[in-house]
């Protein structure tokens, strides 16, 4: 109908035209991405500067032509050039609808096969938002180049609405944090690599391995309903075009680290690899010491390999591989305050020295086989190991205070805490497309994740009179504190995390104007978690003198074991014995803390796609979703009548009505409603407790109904969306989207009314509410002669109003925990008001020369970390401004240099505690430093 409408157009438009001229017309085909339009081709009458580019729907018209025979050229980067030749009559139009395709073996009149490439650029992705059935938003790999982007954490905080929490690896779609998040690559889950998050850390995919990064905003019923900020999606990458080998090697330098001399755990390589897996606990504490070892210089170090390559395989099937290696090491050095502040001010270090070392290796291999053009199967495999490997001390200058120190509360604390972080993660996927006549398709996915996260041998020494080490007199040291064994302690913890899933979807196209997609997606998840400490009790800590801060190996050495008892200096603590009858002193033990938890989804639904009028696009979906949890631990210190297992059981209905609004061609009008869920996350549940230097994060199994199973076991969330979209110009978009939720039995983190000052989750309240506004554009300033853009900008900023109402959660026979509060409401955890994203692009053409210079802002502003519970205010994240500078230098066909200059501003980053009494107390200060780098690549 929409060409039937086209045509009409274009006879109309003959009156603007000499009757003495004709014209021709269509309407372009892309074979490859079933059969939907594409744009932006180019459509050239052979031997003259007559042309033009197909829109966003495929259509061209290019008319003034005199009567006669002509040789009409379409061609688009990475497609067949196809010349066909037309007759033009005068007063007439001559329709030609051409279908485009990317490989050979194409039995089309008078084809000309070219090269073929990737298709990834940001204006294809402009067409998929242009047409998407629901509210989405995404970035290219074109876009990552342009903008030096390298992850997909950094990607999607470009996005309008989103933003990325500096200095760690947060992100926050529309002022809602981490539970309320999915992502998936290529559609199929992906799992978590920190027992204290849900999503994996999009800091861990490079944009090596990325064809572009996708966020929806809007529900549809395909997605599971665990849906409350967004979706996102990562493509990974596929190539189909020539052979082709690409190295690139860099290297850079962080301001704050550079010159320094550095540390980093003993026992880890320099590659971010632990090699001591195999060996017990005991033996690794009794065999290696505790301090930290010399690094190497501080210089950070990059590195990446890809390949790819095709082949035909007869007439119409083709079988393509893309490989992809790369290391990247950096280094950072954090310098401020620190403080452990709950329900009072427990401990205080005013000056923080912590080196920072961070590893990230990631291999991808995609093979993809194009049986036909009706029929496609892909294979993708990724293997991450991010390593985190971190010294703090705490406590340099001597000032450090205590509430609860043994000699003195007012000077002289003082913690070591040496820790590394290694996360392995492979995902394996195989999905297919099938195309089997005009009305009926069939996608599927199947995936197979497993997650290995360990914490191993994190070592905490803890002083007292720290301050004498810093004087002259080798007659006065500190001592050790020792108000409990575990003062000075060897911890390690082990998840590993076990998931499948898949998704099948049946397409039928029952009219031109009503489509139906019949739909399956399930995934069944275990976790496995383990954790145990060694705590050396000192003997004597009087006859214990620390003449050497920076040499504990010389106490904490097998040698100095108190066997036989009387003979050394410490013995060895743990909590859980292997048996009572050989005790719990010098002698290996079991996991102090232990939980299983186990994840079940099955849902059916079904997505109906109608089209009343060429101006209107309804989607109306219905999801029915069975909803499994349980989790199983042994725990310290969790109440003894607790029964130590939560587990439910939910039938979940899931409506979604998406409407599109064509204003015109180029404009849309966009609604979208939807019924979700929020559910708890394994770590919000297991009351494990994480004890880090200045803070301890547990989980609350009440989130799984309470005691008594009568409480809410998961949260309803209603979602409303409004947006308008302007499709300027090539590569240009307008748009204005607001949004609202509600969110019925929120989940918030907040201080236990105990004496530990634990942070926990609870369910606070019955209400939530989020309102906002969100503003995106792109737009090119200056354009050569062929219409690519020299100068272009971007801009998108979100503002959002958020409130729920609070309740206090009393222990007792329904709740295992309890907290309070002094106020009836607050805003949303994680919710910034204000977030902008905007970026300059400069990119000229000097022939063999191509450079592309980019300054990139963003800015979020304040926003809740923590909520205080009782009199206490919030821990608030404080406004975080970023500038980067990115220049790309591509020199002929096959060199590139580039450099990047990022964090230009150094903000410091803070975490306070407000109204706590004696004025805001800052948790956590500290800059970044500005990363420089420079890097070299060559393409064979």
């Amino acid at each position: 109908m929409r060409l039937a409408l086209f045509v009409l157009f274009v006879f109309a438009s003959l009156f603007g035209y000499s009757q003495d001229t004709g014209s021709v017309g269509g309407k372009l085909i892309d074979k490859e991405m079933n059969d939907d339009p594409m744009p932006f081709a180019n459509v050239l009458i052979k031997g003259t500067t007559k042309g033009t580019t197909s829109d966003f729907d495929g259509l061209y018209e290019i008319g003034g032509l005199e009567p006669g025979t002509y040789t009409v050229v379409f061609s688009f980067l990475g497609y067949q050039t196809v010349e066909l030749d037309v007759t033009i009559e005068a007063g007439k139009v001559s329709e030609l609808n051409v279908p485009m395709y990317a490989t050979e073996g194409v039995s089309l009149d008078e084809v000309v096969i070219t090269t073929s490439a990737a298709k990834d650029s940001e204006v294809a992705l402009l067409l998929d938002q242009k047409k998407a059935t629901v509210i989405q938003e995404a970035i290219s790999a074109e876009a990552l180049e342009l903008k030096g982007i390298n992850d997909a954490a950094t990607a999607v905080s470009q996005i309008s609405g989103i933003s990325k929490q500096q200095g760690s690896n947060n992100v926050y779609v529309r002022g809602l944090g981490d539970r309320y998040q999915n992502t998936t690559m290529n559609g199929l889950s992906l799992p978590s690599n920190d027992v204290n998050k849900k999503n994996i850390d999009l800091n861990l995919f490079n944009s090596g391995i990325m064809d572009n990064v996708a966020v929806s905003k809007a529900y549809s019923s395909s997605f599971y309903s665990d849906f409350a900020a967004g979706n996102v999606n990562i493509d990974s990458k596929e190539y189909t075009g020539d052979g082709y080998v690409k190295i690139t090697l860099g290297s850079g330098l962080n301001t704050n680290a550079s010159g320094l001399d550095f540390v980093r755990s003993e026992g880890p390589s320099a590659y971010g690899f632990y090699n001591r897996y195999d060996s017990n606990p005991f033996n690794v504490v009794l065999a290696h010491g505790v301090d930290p070892q010399s690094a190497w210089d501080p210089i950070n170090l990059n590195g990446s390999f890809e390949a790819g390559n095709s082949w035909n395989i007869g007439e119409e099937s083709r079988l393509s591989y893309f490989i992809s290696g790369a290391f990247n090491s950096n280094y950072t050095f954090l310098e401020g305050p620190a403080a452990d502040f709950t329900n009072v001010l427990k401990v205080n270090f005013p000056a923080v020295n912590e080196y920072a070392y961070n590893t990230n290796t990631t291999a991808l291999g995609n093979l993809t086989y194009r049986i036909n053009p009706q029929n496609k199967v892909s294979f993708t495999s990724l293997f991450i190991n991010s390593a985190s490997d971190r010294v703090g001390y705490f406590g340099i200058n001597g000032e450090g205070t205590n509430r609860d120190a043994i000699i003195t509360t007012d000077e002289g604390f003082y913690v070591m805490n040496v820790q590394f972080n290694q996360d392995m993660i492979f995902v394996n996927q195989l999905n297919g497309t099938h195309s089997f006549d005009d009305k009926l398709t069939f996608d599927w996915g199947v995936g197979f994740n497993n997650v290995y996260s360990d914490e191993p041998d994190r070592k905490r020494i803890t002083l007292e009179n720290y301050q004498l080490s810093l004087d002259d007199d080798p007659n006065t040291n500190p001592v050790f504190y020792t108000n409990i064994p575990f003062d000075n302690q060897r911890f390690f913890q082990s998840i590993e995390d076990v998931e499948l899933n898949s998704f099948m979807t049946l397409g039928y196209k029952a009219s031109e104007t009503l489509s139906l997609d019949f739909g399956y997606n399930g995934r069944t998840k275990e976790r496995r978690f383990n954790s145990i400490r060694y705590g050396y009790r000192i003997v004597d800590r009087d006859s214990t003198p620390i003449t050497d801060v920076n040499n504990f190996n010389d106490i904490f050495n097998v040698r100095n074991i108190n066997i036989p008892s009387g003979s050394g200096l410490w013995d060895l603590i743990v909590l859980n014995p292997i048996s009572n009858e050989v005790g719990n002193v010098n002698r290996p033990g079991l996991p102090e803390n232990v939980y299983q938890g186990n994840l079940d989804i099955h849902a059916g639904y079904i997505n109906a796609q109608w089209t009343p009028t060429e101006k209107w696009l309804v989607v109306p979906g219905i999801r029915m979703e069975s909803y499994s949890q349980s989790v199983v631990y042994d725990v310290i210190n969790i109440r003894p009548d607790d029964p130590g297992f939560r587990d439910v059981y939910e039938n979940i209905f899931v409506p979604s009505l998406n409407v599109r609004y064509a204003l015109n061609e180029d404009t849309n009008l966009r609604f979208g409603f939807s019924k979700t869920a929020s559910f708890p996350e394994f770590k919000e549940a297991a009351p494990f407790v994480y004890e880090s230097v200045t803070q301890r994060v547990g989980g609350n199994p009440d989130l799984l109904g309470g005691l008594d199973g009568n409480g809410a076991t998961y949260s309803d969330v209603y979602n409303y969306d409004l947006k308008y979209e302007w499709f300027m110009d090539r590569g240009e978009i307008l748009s204005l989207a607001a949004f609202a939720k509600t969110i019925k039995n929120p989940v918030n983190r907040v201080v236990a009314a105990d004496a530990t000052g634990t942070q926990r989750y609870f369910r606070t309240g019955d209400q939530a509410n989020i309102l906002g506004v969100e503003l995106e554009a792109r737009k090119n300033l200056l354009l050569d002669s062929n219409d690519n853009p020299i100068l272009s900008f971007g801009l998108n900023a979100s503002y959002a109003y958020t409130n729920q109402d609070l309740r206090d959660v009393p222990a007792g026979d329904q709740n295992t925990f309890g907290t309070s509060f002094d106020r009836d409401s607050d805003q949303l955890e994680g919710a910034s008001p204000f977030i902008i994203n905007t970026d300059l692009n400069y990119s000229p053409d000097f022939e063999n020369w191509q450079p592309k210079a980019t300054l990139a802002f963003s800015y979020f502003s304040d926003r809740i970390f923590s909520l205080g519970a009782g009199s206490l205010g919030n821990i608030v994240e404080q406004a975080v401004p970023t500038l980067n500078f990115i220049l790309r230098n591509e020199i002929g066909e096959h060199f590139e240099v580039n450099f990047s200059a990022k964090n230009l501003l150094n903000p410091d980053v803070s975490l306070v505690r407000e109204n706590t009494g004696i004025g805001d107390v800052v948790i956590r200060q500290y800059n970044l430093g500005v990363n420089l780098g420079l890097t070299f690549a060559y393409k064979f």
